[in-house]
């Protein structure tokens, strides 16, 4: 019994030396000098992600400073060489340009040997995997299994179809007519967003004897509209949904039945436009015309509690900047960023080592509709 009692012994005190970047009493956080380096204030989604973090660090005791990149890459690497020069130790980089190995070179370039924490924007593009994570050991990924949220959009969406076809076709030809808003063409999310949240209704459909969406406008091949600044923002869905409905209308027997959106900010706009041509009003007598989005932001979430927007994929702020937290107070702790990492990993159900990886976490998605 007590050889029994020993060894649970020991290994309670191997789990807690592993877990020492969630015990915040064991971590001497003062040696910490954090610069995190935004891609744009001005996303909405991250913007929330922001205020989590900033939460979180000050709680910690962590010293940090954000930065705006402007949606500029020249911008946010001229911030990150100064930040270095100003004796930050220890960089928390939200990419500008998404999925670019040479644009995380550059940083880590900058950055010499200082660990570096890049979150939410992809660091490697398609068939760049491996190439910038594991060629570094003091650096990590925060973020999304990119094509989750594309997967969970498009069968949500297959789903409710199923259950109201008649109902969103409202031209009653037999299949339903579709825009799609897309909001980055080089961002990885974006890519795997506007592919599977349409491949993935299809499926759906497909299952249940149904027809394959239409999307409305048989002359773009691309059967996307895109957010020209590559900003994924509510004015671009906005216009594009204003202009379509000029011409695709009930009266003209070529309705848009449907708006699926990379995030909930075009979704949003699209609304917009959908309400200023008398739909989506949510007073339960104006014709709703289902929208999707990904990130359910407050504001989205509002939209659906007040029936004006269908559903969305939840993007976790809060779980982010947790992670983003805990891989820091791993550092302070002196672990390895791996080590930081499955520490993280290891702390909650949310969270998960990407496979092949010893330091890229994923942050899981959940679909939202607000039941």
């Amino acid at each position: 019994m007590k050889k029994i009692l020993a060894l649970l012994l020991a290994l309670t005190m191997v789990f807690s030396l592993g877990a020492a970047a969630f015990a915040e009493e064991e971590v001497d956080v003062s040696g910490l000098k954090v610069g995190v380096f935004w891609y744009a204030f001005s996303d909405p989604f991250l913007s929330t992600v922001r205020a989590s973090l900033n939460e979180q660090l000050e709680e910690a005791g962590i010293a940090y400073d954000d930065f705006d990149g402007n949606n500029t890459q020249a911008t946010q690497l001229e911030q990150i060489q100064t930040a270095v020069t100003n004796g930050y130790n220890v960089l928390v980089v939200n990419l500008v340009t998404s999925g670019s190995a040479d644009a995380a070179e550059q940083i880590l370039q900058a950055a010499g040997d200082l660990p570096v924490i890049f979150f939410n924007r992809a660091v490697e593009g398609d068939g760049e995997e491996h190439t910038v994570l594991d060629a570094h050991d003091n650096i990590s990924f925060i973020g999304t299994d990119a094509p989750e949220a594309g997967h969970m959009q498009g069968k949500m969406i297959g789903e409710f179809l199923v259950e109201n076809y008649d109902a969103v076709d409202l031209n009653g030809d037999g299949a339903i007519s579709y825009a799609m808003f897309m909001g980055d063409a080089a961002n990885v999310e974006a890519i795997y967003r506007t592919q599977y949240g349409v491949e993935d209704a299809n499926a759906v459909l497909a299952e249940n004897d149904k027809p394959e969406l239409v999307y409305f406008n048989e002359s773009n091949t691309d059967k996307y509209q895109l957010d020209p600044n590559g900003a994924w923002s509510n004015a671009a869905a906005f216009d594009f949904m204003s202009t379509n409905l000029a011409e695709y209308s009930e009266a003209n027997g070529n309705m848009i039945e449907l708006v699926i959106a990379n995030n909930d900010d075009m979704a949003l706009g699209a609304i917009a436009a959908l309400q200023a041509a008398g739909y989506n009003n949510g007073d339960g007598e104006s014709t709703k015309i289902p929208v999707f989005g990904v990130d359910a932001t407050q504001v989205a979430q509002d939209a659906i509690a007040a029936d004006q927007m269908t559903g969305t994929v939840k993007q976790d702020n809060v779980g982010m900047a947790t992670a983003i937290t805990g891989t820091l107070k791993g550092i302070a702790a002196g672990d390895a960023m791996a080590d930081a990492v499955a520490a993280v990993a290891e702390s909650d159900d949310m969270f998960s080592v990407a496979e092949g990886f010893a330091n890229k976490l994923y942050v899981a998605y959940a679909p939202f509709t607000g039941e």
